[in-house]
C-alpha cells in the first residue's frame, strides 16, 4: 500500500480556503493571543536577563526601535490596509482581475524602494537620531549601543514592506490564515536571538559574532525574514502576477496613491508621539524608557486581540457593502462590530486595571512597581483605542482618509502637549500614559460623533446607548468582583515565576468574566444570548 505523498501546494490551497467574518475574527484573534503570548515570554526573558542587571542596556534596546517603526508605519502599516483594499477589492469586484494584479505590482514595487531608501538612510543618520531626536538623555554607551542596534534593525521597514502588502492581498480576497500566522514568526526571530545569539555566534569553531544584548537586534531582523518567508508562502494558488514595473497609468494605482498620504501622514503623526514619549522617558533615569514601553506593549495587546483582530475581519465587508452602495447593511455592519468591540474591550480593561500586578508579573519576574503603575495609567486607552479601530475603518471603508488625519492631529497634540505637561510636573512615566488616554477619549468621541451625523443620526439611536449603559453596569459588576479577587488571592512575595501567577490571574479573570457575562444576561445586553445559547446546547443536548 503506497503512502499518500505530501502535496506542499495542495496543504497550501487548503489554508488558503475563504473564510467567514466571524471565523476569521476567531483566527485573527486566535493568532493575536499567540503572538501576545510569545511576546510575553519574548520580554519575560529579556528583562530577567538585562532589566536589573543592565537597564541602560534594556533602554537602549528600546530606543533603537522607533525610527525604524516610524519609518515603517508612515510609509506602509495601516496606510495600505485600509487603502490598498478597498481599491483591490473594487477592482476583483468588476471582474478586473489584470488590473487589480498590476495594482499589486505597482504598489509592492513602489513601496520596497521606498523603504530601501529609508532604511539606507537610517543606517547612515543613526547617530543624530538618537543622539539629538530619540534618546537625548542616555548616557554615552548606551547611546553607542542604541545608534548600533538603530543601524541593525533599520533593514526592518524594507522587509516589513513587502510582507505586508503580500499579507494586504490574502487579508483583501478573504485568505487570513498565512496572515494570521506571520507576526507570530516576528516573535519567534526575536526569541531565538534572546535565547540563541546573545551567546554568541560560532560557526565551524569560528567566532563571528560575540553576543551579549546586541544579538537581540539580529533576532529582530530574523523575525522579520521569517514574516516575510511565511506571506510569500501564502501567495500560492492565488493567481498573483507579479512583475517588477510600475504601472503608473492604472487607475487603481492613482487611487491607492490619492489616499495614500493622508493615510502615512495619520499613521506617522500617531507614531510622532511614541518618538517625543521616548525622548520624554529617556530624561527620567534608567529603566523609565523600558518601563513605559514594557507598559505601552501590554496595554496594545488586549487592543490587537479585539479591535485590530475584529475590525480588521470587518473591514472587507464594510468596504464591500460600500462599493455596492448598499447603506442600511453597512450602517448596521458597523455598529454591529462597534458594540461587540465595546462589549469584549470595557471589562477587559477593567480586569486588566485590577490584576495589572499579575500581569506584569508575566513579563518581569517578580513583578514591578513602576511597569504596574504605568499600565494602570494607560486602561482608559485600552478601551477608547480598541474602538479607536472600528472606527477609523467606518471611514477608510468609504476611502476617506483626510478625517481621521484631521482627528489624528488634534488628538495627537494633545497628547504631546498633556506629556510635555505632565512630565514638567513630576508625573514621571504614568503622567506619558495618562496623556495617552486623554488623548484616546477625545480621539474616538470626534470620530464616532462625525460617523453618527454623517449616518443622519441613525449609528448611535436609543438602542444603542441603552446596550452601552448596560454593558457600563455589567463592567462595574466585574470591577467589584475583580477586586475582591485580587484581595483574596493577592500577589506574594513567593510570586516569583509566572507558573505562580498565572493559576491566580487566571482565577481572578475567569470569575470575573463569569461575573459580567451572568450580569449581561440579567440586564439583557443582546451579545450575550448566543453565549448563553451555546452553553444551554452543550450542558443540554442530550436531555429530550
Amino acid at each position: 500500500m503506497k503512502r499518500p505523498k505530501f502535496r506542499f501546494k495542495s496543504v497550501v490551497a487548503l489554508a488558503n480556503v475563504k473564510l467567514s467574518i466571524k471565523l476569521a475574527a476567531v483566527l485573527l484573534a486566535s493568532s493575536t493571543l499567540i503572538s501576545a503570548l510569545l511576546g510575553i515570554f519574548r520580554d519575560r526573558w529579556l528583562n530577567s536577563m538585562y532589566y536589573n542587571t543592565y537597564p541602560a542596556g534594556l533602554d537602549a534596546y528600546t530606543a533603537a526601535f522607533t525610527v525604524p517603526d516610524f519609518m515603517f508605519f508612515i510609509l506602509v502599516s495601516g496606510a495600505l490596509s485600509v487603502t490598498f483594499i478597498p481599491v483591490f477589492n473594487q477592482r476583483l469586484m468588476t471582474g478586473n482581475k489584470k488590473s487589480a494584479w498590476e495594482l499589486s505590482s505597482s504598489i509592492l514595487n513602489i513601496l520596497a524602494a521606498l523603504t530601501l531608501v529609508a532604511s539606507v538612510l537610517i543606517m547612515i543618520f543613526a547617530d543624530p537620531l538618537i543622539r539629538y531626536v530619540v534618546a537625548p538623555g542616555l548616557n554615552e554607551s548606551a547611546m553607542a549601543l542604541a545608534i548600533n542596534m538603530m543601524r541593525v534593525i533599520a533593514i526592518n521597514p524594507f522587509l516589513f514592506a513587502i510582507s505586508t502588502v503580500i499579507s494586504s492581498i490574502q487579508q483583501a480576497i478573504g485568505r487570513f490564515v498565512f496572515y494570521a500566522i506571520a507576526p507570530a514568526l516576528y516573535n519567534v526571530g526575536i526569541i531565538i536571538g534572546i535565547l540563541v545569539f546573545t551567546n554568541g555566534i560560532n560557526i565551524f569553531g569560528v567566532q563571528i559574532f560575540e553576543g551579549g544584548i546586541m544579538g537581540v537586534a539580529l533576532g529582530v531582523v530574523l523575525g522579520a525574514v521569517l514574516q516575510l518567508i511565511v506571506s510569500l508562502v501564502g501567495l500560492f494558488g492565488l493567481g498573483f502576477d507579479y512583475e517588477f514595473r510600475v504601472y503608473w497609468k492604472n487607475l487603481g494605482l492613482k487611487a491607492v496613491l490619492k489616499l495614500l498620504p493622508a493615510r502615512s501622514l495619520d499613521q506617522g503623526i500617531d507614531y510622532v508621539s511614541s518618538i517625543v514619549n521616548t525622548n520624554l522617558a529617556s530624561r527620567m533615569g534608567d529603566q523609565s524608557i523600558r518601563a513605559y514601553q514594557q507598559a505601552s506593549s501590554l496595554h496594545s495587546m488586549p487592543v490587537n486581540l479585539i479591535g485590530v483582530a475584529i475590525s480588521t475581519a470587518f473591514f472587507p465587508k464594510l468596504s464591500e457593502e460600500v462599493g455596492q452602495g448598499n447603506e442600511d447593511e453597512f450602517r448596521q455592519t458597523f455598529r454591529s462590530a462597534l458594540r461587540m468591540i465595546i462589549w469584549i474591550a470595557m471589562p477587559v480593561a477593567v480586569i486588566a486595571f485590577f490584576a495589572r500586578g499579575y500581569v506584569v508579573n508575566f513579563i518581569k519576574n517578580g513583578g514591578d512597581a513602576l511597569i504596574a503603575s504605568v499600565l494602570g495609567a494607560f486602561v482608559v486607552a485600552i478601551f477608547c483605542q480598541s474602538v479607536f479601530h472600528i472606527a477609523s475603518r467606518g471611514f477608510y471603508a468609504r476611502q476617506n482618509t483626510k478625517t481621521p488625519l484631521i482627528v489624528s492631529i488634534i488628538a495627537i497634540g494633545l497628547n504631546i502637549g498633556l506629556a510635555i505637561l505632565f512630565s514638567n510636573l513630576g508625573f514621571g512615566p504614568e503622567g506619558l500614559a495618562y496623556a495617552t488616554s486623554v488623548g484616546s477619549v477625545v480621539e474616538i468621541i470626534i470620530l464616532l460623533a462625525i460617523q453618527h451625523i454623517w449616518m443622519k443620526g441613525k449609528l448611535l439611536n436609543r438602542t444603542f446607548w441603552v446596550g452601552f449603559a448596560k454593558m457600563v453596569l455589567a463592567s462595574v459588576i466585574t470591577g467589584a468582583i475583580a477586586y475582591s479577587m485580587t484581595k483574596f488571592f493577592p500577589l506574594l512575595a513567593s510570586d516569583d515565576s509566572f507558573f505562580s501567577t498565572f493559576p491566580k490571574f487566571c482565577l481572578i479573570s475567569m470569575t470575573s468574566i463569569v461575573a459580567y457575562v451572568v450580569a449581561g444576561y440579567f440586564l439583557g445586553i443582546e451579545e450575550v444570548r448566543p453565549i448563553i445559547e451555546k452553553i444551554k446546547k452543550i450542558l443540554f443536548r442530550n436531555v429530550s
